[in-house]
């Protein structure tokens, strides 16, 4: 689904990504490791395709299109979903219209038709139902006044919405109490098919033991220098970044 093969990037003459080499297949859930300024949340982004960061080497493949030309929003109508560490603030635009437009927009793309209206309350009511979030949400301006929980969960009802091949999401733990994360991690897991894949950037072990990857890697300076299993973010959280790093430069 996702190839990326010595991917360099940085952004105003300052590199950051320094030979990302990544494969994701459909069905698995990669985590992303790693100390801040590792690169983590730039490799998101470039993914994603925000155009503030420059490429400047390698190739993103995305099931075997080449994506350097393509805006980001032709990579969201392609299947690619990014959840966004800080969401936006949008005020007097509401949850339910923004998420109608987007859907309106990916399917706009795709040659079809809007969605009916009967069609879209029916999915919105059957996704508040799986994520557990009160109707009453979706006639709030979008992210504006919602708690860190909320604005997370808000995410996660996008990406039910929307139905990505891919998912990424950033650092979605950061800011959420317990009770918070475990209802994100849960919807997480209720979407998760053999048809899609999923990219979970994080700190903390804690996100993994809730979404149990099948692969967790780590970056360090603009690079991944280890790959595992689940057991590895375990080791990451009794032993810290340190030994990693020493490992690197060895």
């Amino acid at each position: 689904m996702l190839k990326i093969k010595n991917l360099h990037a940085g952004v105003e003459n300052k590199k950051i990504l320094k030979g990302i080499n990544l494969e994701v297949n459909p069905g698995e859930v990669h985590a992303i490791m790693g100390p801040n300024g590792s690169g983590k949340s730039t490799l998101a982004s470039v993914i994603a395709g925000r155009e503030d960061f420059e490429v400047t080497r390698g190739k993103i493949l995305f099931e075997g299109e080449d994506l350097e030309d393509l805006a980001p929003e032709e990579r969201a109508h392609n299947g690619i979903f990014l959840s966004f560490q800080y969401p936006v603030e949008i005020p007097g635009v509401t949850v339910t219209n923004f998420i109608k437009t987007a859907i309106n927009e990916t399917r706009k793309a795709r040659g079809e038709e809007d969605m009916p209206a009967n069609q879209m309350l029916k999915l919105i009511r059957e996704k508040a139902e799986l994520l557990e979030i009160d109707r009453k949400f979706f006639s709030r301006s979008l992210n504006e006044g919602f708690s860190g929980g909320e604005k997370k969960r808000n995410e996660i009802f996008q990406m039910a919405m929307l139905q990505p091949k891919l998912a990424i999401l950033d650092e979605t733990d950061s800011g959420l109490d317990i009770d918070a994360l475990r209802i994100v991690a849960n919807g997480v897991n209720k979407l998760r098919s053999r048809d899609n894949a999923v990219v979970v950037i994080t700190h903390y072990q804690r996100l993994l033991e809730y979404i149990i990857p099948d692969f967790v890697h780590v970056m360090h300076d603009g690079k991944i220098v280890k790959s595992g299993t689940k057991e590895l973010a375990l080791e990451l959280e009794e032993k810290g970044y340190d030994w990693v790093k020493q490992e690197a430069v060895l």
